[in-house]
């Protein structure tokens, strides 16, 4: 009888101990900043906690080298079961066959979320949008007012008053310049231009895909523009560079992204200063015709997991509307995928990030494309042999466009 009440205490006991992790789940992913990566790190434990049959195993990657890993990590046929990509990495990976294609387990999140055109390769979505990110003016307000040119409420409504203005900030000392011009930056120059060329109407393909069509006369008419800026008001320097100058008062408009808003802050910097939508080639009354740079983090699903459906739970999760504010408020950033976290009044109640949620809504972003990091090189290489070289801007996109063209053949 001792034995039988041994035993059926030992049995009780175990039945009551948390179930032990039957699944474990690997995720990769790159947000490693001391200010970010404590939440990053909690919001996987409570997910552990509220899911005690899943484990998730968290690996940090760098910029630097990481499309490196995981592109080795998925041709192996192995790679983690969760991975954060960026948005322009999509088209290679999901062509490749090394994505899981997960349209029937988001499709009813669509319309709860921006960024899915950037996840969807040949009409199926290989990821779920996360954090996104964007690029808006910023203008020094009082080197602005110092031109006696305009009243106390200006802000650029088109390219004719952002080109003026520009020109008379620079006029007003030989330290002072009208705008921030990148120099031959790898992949930061071309995003620059195109925020100029989608504004202008501009279209790297024809509507149906079959065409190059970045030397049109609007895509030309981009870079003379962005060409007279940097010409005759630019200051020239990296995206650093640009915005430390930006921030010592001596620039009146740069395009830049919400870290800066977070530099602004961090610092203490005493700037008066706006933000505004990227200016539309030509003004109407809706100042809607500004279109923006549009990139993002994508959290994908490796098609080799053996635990599909546990990585899906855990991505709802971490892109779950109270997650991505979470992960915001954390960054001081300004770009959630969710539009439930977009209406927070975190964000409505600062005007600066209400810029940033606004141009979400009026940004483009490149093809999603296999091709796109040759692409991307060509439009580059235009861009810089227009500013650098004394290159004709017609005569640089035409060359980029053949190039492209030539690629497409093979």
């Amino acid at each position: 009888m001792r034995f039988l009440t041994t035993v059926l205490f030992f049995a009780l006991l175990l039945a009551a101990q948390p179930a032990l992790s039957e699944t474990t789940i690997t995720w990769w992913q790159f947000w490693t900043d001391p200010t970010i990566k404590p939440v990053i790190s909690s919001m996987v434990e409570e997910f552990e906690q509220a899911n005690p049959e899943i484990d998730v195993e968290l690996t940090d990657l760098t910029w630097a080298n990481g499309h490196e890993k995981i592109a080795i990590a998925f041709a192996s046929g192995k790679g983690p079961d969760i991975v954060e990509l960026g948005s322009d990495w999509i088209a290679q990976f999901a062509a490749n066959g090394q994505l899981a294609d997960i349209t029937e387990a988001v499709v009813e999140d669509t319309a709860a979320f921006d960024g899915w055109s950037m996840a969807t390769y040949k009409d199926r979505i290989y990821g779920r949008p996360w954090i996104l990110g964007t690029r808006v003016l910023f203008m020094n307000h009082d080197l602005v007012m110092q031109t006696a040119e305009v009243t106390e409420d200006f802000l650029p409504l088109g390219w004719d008053q952002l080109g003026y203005m520009s020109k008379k900030v620079n006029a007003l000392g030989d330290d002072i310049y009208g705008w921030g011009s990148n120099t031959a930056e790898k992949h930061r120059l071309y995003k620059k231009y195109l925020s100029f060329f989608w504004s202008a109407g501009a279209q790297v393909y024809t509507d149906s895909g079959g065409f190059c069509i970045i030397a049109s006369e609007p895509a030309v008419d981009a870079l003379k523009f962005y060409k007279m800026l940097h010409d005759s008001c630019g200051y020239v320097s990296n995206q650093r560079g640009i915005e430390d100058a930006f921030l010592d008062g001596k620039i009146g408009f740069i395009l830049s992204g919400d870290w800066l808003l977070k530099r602004i802050e961090q610092e203490k910097r005493d700037i008066n200063f706006r933000t505004t939508l990227m200016p539309g080639q030509k003004f109407n009354e809706f100042r809607l015709t500004g279109r923006s740079f549009l990139g993002g983090e994508i959290l994908t699903v490796n098609a080799a997991s053996e635990n599909k459906e546990a990585a899906i739970k855990f991505i709802d999760f971490i892109t779950s509307p109270e997650n991505q504010l979470r992960f915001c408020i954390a960054n001081r950033s300004a770009n959630p995928s969710s539009r439930v976290a977009q209406q927070d009044e975190y964000f409505q109640s600062d005007p600066n990030l209400q810029t940033f949620i606004t141009q979400i809504k009026h940004a483009n972003h490149p093809p999603v494309d296999p091709d796109w990091v040759f692409i991307e090189s060509e439009l580059e290489k235009a861009v810089e042999s227009a500013l650098f070289e004394n290159v004709g801007p017609g005569t640089a996109l035409l060359k980029a466009r053949d190039n492209i063209v030539n690629l497409k053949k093979e």
